[in-house]
Order: structure tokens, then sequence, then C-alpha cells
């Protein structure tokens, strides 16, 4: 069956049709690992999973590459500011080193979480600083790029045209609207590819314009070429990189090799809280691990992410969450009792569950319908191990593992004994231990006992 997917780059729904017959080619941009990845992170990766979910349905073999941004990444578009490896680094009181390797765990441990797919190649930019360098001498070898005593910059001026990607036309824009202008910079637009080190500063290599470290943009045009060669199938990736970073990968490819590195480019839409953007200083930046301390299963959010198109914003609440592990629960039922049953289905109802479904996510990943369908056989009033193998199948792409065995609900627990768990929460975060012991003992008495974890506290029936 045909498949489409929208391509921002020609800003159309486009049928699929990889470089090779069999192995499709994909590149990533994944975390600047300098702080924790949020829900709004993993909306991204739950994209990507289910893009290379659908690919391998379809029966691709696949060859993705995502990277790990632990250093180049400045804090301003406007190649200004430190690294932010840098500044979390300082803030923190650690090595850029122990920053990147700390992040970097929790990162993988939410896709684990999320139960994500991986990439067949995750690769870190500081290995591959020669290949950066040997990037931009070609830049500079072929007139792309520019020195100052600040930098090696790339003249988007000897570009036939930047904005591909985005529709920015360059003529039409004030100078300095979008960076601050830089006396030396040629044009206003021109980026930074590599960055002369001040002297104190953490992350530098030797280089042929001294001891630098890389611009961000740099690092995915480089790793997309050493793992993907010239020009590869599809290049995934949140919204908010459109205008920045894809467009100057864009116009570092066209520099260097005279190709666009992907031939089809995928976006993710921005998730926002209740209505609005994820902030710190509204007090709703979170994590899959706040998820997960409100009893919920990480695996609901990923549900939640189904009942909008990735190319849709979608608006998180904690309502709609409780609404999706309610639902992953249901699903989960369902699957057991289709499991436990004898029905027979006729084969062309299951064929054409089927064909709906692939139909569905063949459409540029259309999950809300996907999901309709698989509810649909779900709710099957015919009780059928083959519609249980049918939800299976589905799962290849939905990654939701429907056959997990239902946990005992939080909610058979006695409601006096739930909350003289909480007084002992609450002790405890007061560092008051004669009162924790104390509740832990009455607790016992009445039949339970608690297992602590790092993950928090937990209650069974003795």
């Amino acid at each position: 069956m045909q498949i489409k997917f929208y391509n921002t780059l020609t800003r159309t729904k486009e049928e699929f049709v990889p470089i090779n017959k069999d192995l499709v080619t994909l590149y990533s941009c994944g975390p600047t690992v300098y702080k924790d990845a949020t829900i709004g992170n993993m909306r991204t990766n739950i994209f990507m999973d289910t893009l290379r979910r659908t690919l391998k349905y379809n029966g691709y073999k696949l060859k993705h590459v995502m990277n790990i941004t632990d250093v180049g990444h400045l804090v301003s578009d406007a190649d200004e500011g430190e690294d932010k490896m840098i500044k979390s680094a300082k803030e923190q009181g650690k090595t850029p080193l122990e920053i990147a390797e700390y992040y970097t765990k929790l990162f993988m441990k939410d896709l684990d979480r999320l139960n994500i797919d991986l990439p067949e190649i995750i690769c870190k930019a500081t290995d591959n600083i020669k290949e950066m360098i040997e990037y931009v001498e070609e830049l500079v070898k072929n007139g792309y790029a520019y020195e100052t005593s600040t930098a090696i910059y790339f003249d988007v001026s000897k570009l036939d045209r930047y904005g591909v990607l985005s529709g920015i036309n360059l003529n039409d824009q004030k100078a300095g609207a979008r960076v601050d202008i830089d006396e030396e910079k040629k044009n206003p637009y021109d980026f930074a590819l590599w960055i002369k080190a001040p002297e104190n500063h953490l992350m530098k290599w030797e280089s042929p314009w001294g001891l630098s470290y890389p611009g961000w943009h740099i690092e995915c045009s480089t790793m997309g070429k050493k793992y993907l060669g010239e020009q590869f199938d599809i290049h995934t990736g949140g919204v908010d990189l459109i205008p920045t970073h894809h467009e100057n990968e864009i116009a570092q490819s066209k520099g260097c090799t005279g190709k666009i590195p992907a031939r089809y480019w995928m976006h993710g839409e921005f998730l926002l809280i209740n209505g609005g953007k994820m902030s710190k200083s509204l007090n709703n930046v979170y994590l899959v691990e706040d998820i997960i301390k409100k009893g919920y299963s990480p695996l609901a959010y990923k549900l939640f992410c189904f009942t909008s198109h990735y190319r849709n914003k979608l608006n998180f609440t904690w309502e709609g969450i409780d609404a999706a592990d309610k639902s992953l629960t249901k699903l989960r039922e369902a699957y057991a009792k289709h499991n436990e049953g004898n029905d027979l289905i006729e084969k062309e109802e299951i064929e054409n569950y089927k064909e709906k479904f692939l139909s569905a996510i063949n459409d540029d990943l259309n999950m809300p319908v996907a999901m309709s369908v698989v509810w649909e056989v779900a709710k099957n009033t015919k009780k059928s191990k083959q519609l249980a193998e049918l939800l299976l199948d589905f799962d290849k792409v939905l990654g939701l593992k429907i056959d997990e065995k239902i946990e005992e609900s939080a909610e058979e627990i006695p409601t006096e004994i739930a909350e003289l768990l909480e007084q002992r929460n609450v002790a405890r975060a007061n560092k008051d231990w004669t009162e924790s012991d104390r509740l832990r003992d009455l607790i016992k008495e009445k039949g339970y006992i608690v297992k602590d974890s790092k993950e928090g506290a937990t209650i069974e029936k003795i």
C-alpha cells in the first residue's frame, strides 16, 4: 500500500519513495543533554517512534541516525552567549562530560519507559569533532565560509536561495530581525560554523583556526553525511527547528555537496500545557517522571499523544492523562478477554480491519484514525484469539505493550491505608523518621506492607 508523508520542504503530502528500494535512511535531531527532557521533547520522540514503527510495519529495513548534542548549542540563535552544556555545568558544579553523561542516561531511560524503538545509530557530537573540522574546511574551500576574529561564518549570500524550508525571504527581512548584527559579519543571517574559544572556555579543540569548538548546526550536517551519505530519505525534528537549525543544515549541505541532504522533512508540532506554553515561570514544566509520580503509566502519555495528529498542536492536561491511563487499562483488558475467547471471526473481517489500520498509518501517520480502528477491534462483541492476535499486530506500530499484565489498581487499597501512606510520605519529606516508622508499623498492623525505593513508596497487602 502507498505511503504518504507531509514534506515540509515542498509543503505538500507526497508519496514516499525511498532512495533504495528496501532500506530507508533517516536522521533525527536528538537532545541537547544539559537538562531534563520534558514531555514536550518526548512528544517529538513518540512521533519519531511511530514513523519508525510504521516503516517497519510496511516491510522496510531502517538505517536511522540520532545525534546527542553535548557541545556547540549556544543559548542564543544569534550565535551569542554560552554553550548550553557549559552553562549547565557551571550552575551544577560539574564538568560538561558529567552533565552530558547524566542527562543522556535520563533521556535514554525515558525512551525506554515510553517503549521508543531506538535508532540504529546514536552518535555524540564530541565523538565527531575531526569530521566537523573537515566539513568546515570544505565549506571554506568551496567559498561558502569566511573567518572573523571570533568565528568561521557561513555566507548565506553565496546560496542560490536561503530559506527553502521555512520560506523566509531575506530581501524582506530587516537587518538583525532574527539575529543581532555582528560588525564582522558580511550578512546579518550568516551563522557560526566554528567558534574561537576564549581562554577560560571549558570545551575546545585544536583546529586550523586555533583552539575552538563547533557551532550547533554543523554537527547534524556532518554526522548525517558521515553515516548516511550526501543524501538520505527522511529528516525529522520538532517545528521549532525549521527556521534556524534545519534551515542552516540545508545551507551547509548545499555549500558542501551541492545537495539538500534529505528528500523528506517531517516535523512534529508543539505540546501545549493547559492551552499555553510550557514554562518554568508558570511551574508547568513536566517530565515523564512527573507522570509516573502521579501514579500513571508512562505509556498512558504515549496513548494520549495518539489522540492528535503529530502535525497538530496537542493540549496536555492531567485530566487528559487520567483518561488516557484508564483507556490503556481498558485496551489491555479487551486484549485479555479476546485472548481467552473462542469465537471465530471471518477472514474478510480481519482483513478489513488490517486494511483500515494500514491505510490510516500510511496516510501521514494518522494515529487518531488508526486508534479508532484499534478500538473497533477491542470492542468487538465477539471474543476471539484472532482479534487478540490482530491487536498485537497493531501494537507493533503503537508500542503500548497491550499484552502486558494489568497491575492491581491502587483504588483497591482502602482509603484509610492510602491516607496513612500519604501521611508517612509527608513525614519522610520532613525527615521525621520517628513518625515515619510509627506510620509504617501502623499500616503493617492493618494488613499492608510498605516498600520504599528510589521511585517512591508502594504498598502491598500482606
